[in-house]
C-alpha cells in the first residue's frame, strides 16, 4: 500500500491533568511531518517507525498524536526513510548556522540559544555568543538529531578557554545567565546546527 500525501491527526495536550479539559485539535498534516515526529521518538529504526504507524499513536513532548494506523510496506518506509537527513560526518562546523549551545560539566548544564547569548549590552561592542563561536574553535561532529532537526557538535574547554568564557560573561544581558556561566563547572560545548 503506498504511503498516503496527508494524515488526518488528532492533537491534545499530555499535559492535561484529570481535572483539566483541553482541547483536540485535527489537522490534515502531511506524511513527511509525521515521519519527522515519529523518526524524533523512534530514531531510524524501520520497524519501529512501521510499529508505531500500524498503532497510531505517539507522544512527542507535551504533543499526543493520533491518527487511524495501517499497516505499511517495508519497502514503502525504507525509501520514505531514506529522504530523511542522516547524518554526514564529515559536515564543517559553520558558527553562522549554530542556534543553540549547551554549556556542560558535572552536575551542570546550561542552554543558551543565538537570541539570548547575542543581545549586546549598551556601549559594548561583542556579545556573549560572539565569545561562545570563537570557544568552539572547530568542533567535533556528533550526529544528527531529528527532534532537533540539526546537527550536533562538541568542544572540550580547556582551563584557559572556560576562563575566557567565564570573564565574558559580564557581556550577557541577562545577569542570572552570566552568574551561572560564572560558577558552573564547565567542561564542554555542545552546538546545534541547523541545515
Amino acid at each position: 500500500m503506498p504511503l498516503p500525501d496527508t494524515i488526518r491527526v488528532k492533537l491534545s495536550s499530555e499535559a492535561a491533568e484529570y481535572a483539566a479539559l483541553t482541547p483536540v485539535v485535527t489537522r490534515d498534516l502531511p506524511f513527511a511531518e509525521l515521519l519527522d515526529q515519529v523518526v524524533s521518538a523512534a530514531g531510524m529504526d524501520e520497524s519501529r517507525v512501521r510499529e508505531i504507524l500500524k498503532r497510531g499513536s505517539l507522544v512527542s513532548g507535551a504533543t499526543r498524536f493520533r491518527w487511524t494506523g495501517w499497516e505499511s510496506g517495508a519497502a514503502e518506509i525504507g525509501e520514505a526513510l531514506g529522504r530523511m537527513p542522516q547524518p554526514e560526518p564529515l559536515r564543517e562546523f559553520v558558527a553562522a548556522k549554530c542556534v543553540r549551545v549547551m554549556l556542560t560539566g558535572r552536575g551542570s548544564r546550561l542552554e543558551l540559544g543565538r537570541e539570548a547569548a547575542a543581545q549586546r549590552r549598551i556601549f559594548r561592542r561583542r556579545s556573549f555568543w560572539q565569545s561562545l563561536m570563537e570557544a568552539a574553535g572547530a568542533p567535533a561532529y556528533v550526529t544528527y538529531h531529528y527532534r532537533d532537526r540539526a546537527d550536533h557538535y562538541r568542544a572540550t574547554l580547556g582551563p584557559e578557554t572556560l576562563e575566557r568564557l567565564r570573564r565574558d560573561a559580564a557581556l550577557l544581558k541577562f545577569g542570572d545567565l552570566a552568574r551561572q556561566v560564572r560558577s558552573a563547572p564547565f567542561e564542554r560545548m555542545e552546538l546545534v546546527v541547523e541545515r
